[in-house]
């Protein structure tokens, strides 16, 4: 008699968890340690080439990025774990046995993908209270050389605007609107494309119509003549969210913030098309992890007497592999605004969740 219950018994959809939650966490540990060594290999020498960075600054470095690893690579781990538990299941043929029982192919993933929503629920809240906040920080760190940077939260670094056919440099923006501030700003003066005078100020703040830069070194290209000055007017009619809006990286902002910076782009007559596609997918990111366990299911199910264990899981693998990379793809396209961003969010989900589907279906008859 076929079990019409979604689950299978409390004591086997605990024992699918457990087998798939401490297999994903191995991979992922173990995917952690080799990428933050690797990353490591290659930012350490530029953090202790600043002076006064040492070791204090290495482990400041790896408590920025392990959130941001931990992140990218849960549902790649989930994929991975879940292979190898199916793997395990079919070579000692329980699965077999839970088919036997009257277990369906569903029923058998249901424990799995219960799991992998609270896990999906999990991701986004700590993206939200955690990998936003170091991927800001640590890229405001990075594009500052790994020179101290403002303790302020809120800060965008290394934004470029043009004001007229002069380019103008702040290398963090703190705060927005009329709280605004510029540190470390650079205006390169330009006539008819040539490099006629730059203008290194160490901060500046907003006055009406203008900003008032501070501690000014100006350099005549004309001249070849270095001055300097205490304080000057400049960037005449350059709005605040000229610069607070140059540069949204969805990464960067949370759910709630990045709404109101695509109200502002709106209000600005800005194109949002890169910013609303990274809103979709805060919220279709941490739920892929719902598709792991259908995409690894190819290697739960066949005898393992036939000897394609590894070809299924190979399968799988390959399977979860392409949903990363059209993924990737489809959201490359909505930031160009190619794709309507909503369908460059969930498009890749809907279509693996639909492919999954086909494969378990196929394999069921």
């Amino acid at each position: 008699m076929i079990n019409l219950n979604f689950m299978p018994s409390r004591q086997l959809a605990l024992y699918a968890v457990k087998l798939f939650l401490s297999r994903s966490l191995a991979v992922l540990m173990s995917l952690v340690l080799i990428l933050m060594a690797l990353d490591l290999l290659g930012e350490s020498g530029k953090i202790l080439k600043v002076a006064g960075n040492g070791e204090a600054e290495i482990w400041r470095y790896i408590s920025l990025r392990l959130p941001i690893l931990i992140s990218q690579n849960l549902p790649r781990s989930l994929l991975l774990g879940a292979l190898i538990a199916f793997a395990g299941l079919n070579q000692n043929s329980e699965v077999v046995s839970m088919k036997a029982a009257g277990l369906s192919a569903h029923q058998i993933l249901a424990p799995m993908i219960a799991a992998s929503l609270g896990v999906a629920v999990l991701l986004f809240g700590f993206n939200e209270l955690v990998v936003v906040n170091a991927a800001r920080t640590v890229n405001a760190w990075s594009d500052s050389d790994y020179k101290p940077i403002p303790p302020q939260s809120g800060v965008i670094a290394n934004v470029w605007i043009l004001d007229g056919d002069d380019m103008v440099r702040a290398r963090f923006v703190v705060g927005r609107g009329a709280a605004a501030r510029l540190q470390g700003v650079t205006i390169y003066e330009r006539e008819n494309g040539a490099l006629v005078r730059v203008v290194d100020a160490e901060s500046a703040e907003q006055q009406p119509g203008a900003w008032l830069l501070h501690k000014i070194r100006t350099y005549d290209a004309q001249m070849n003549l270095v001055t300097s000055q205490e304080e000057a007017t400049g960037l005449a009619g350059v709005e605040p969210s000229r610069f607070t809006l140059a540069k949204i990286n969805p990464n960067e902002r949370d759910f709630v913030a990045l709404r109101e910076a695509i109200d502002d782009l709106e209000s600005a007559g800005r194109p949002t098309e890169e910013a609303r596609a990274g809103w979709w997918h805060k919220i279709s990111g941490p739920f892929s992890t719902i598709l792991m366990p259908l995409l690894a299911a190819t290697a739960a199910f066949g005898l393992a007497r036939s000897g394609h264990v590894l070809l299924r899981a190979c399968i799988g693998m390959a399977l979860g592999f392409a949903y990363f990379l059209v993924d990737n793809l489809s959201l490359a396209l909505g930031n160009t605004g190619a794709y309507p961003p909503f369908l460059a969010a969930w498009a890749p989900f809907l279509l693996f969740l639909l492919i999954g589907e086909l494969v378990l279906v196929r394999q069921e008859e």
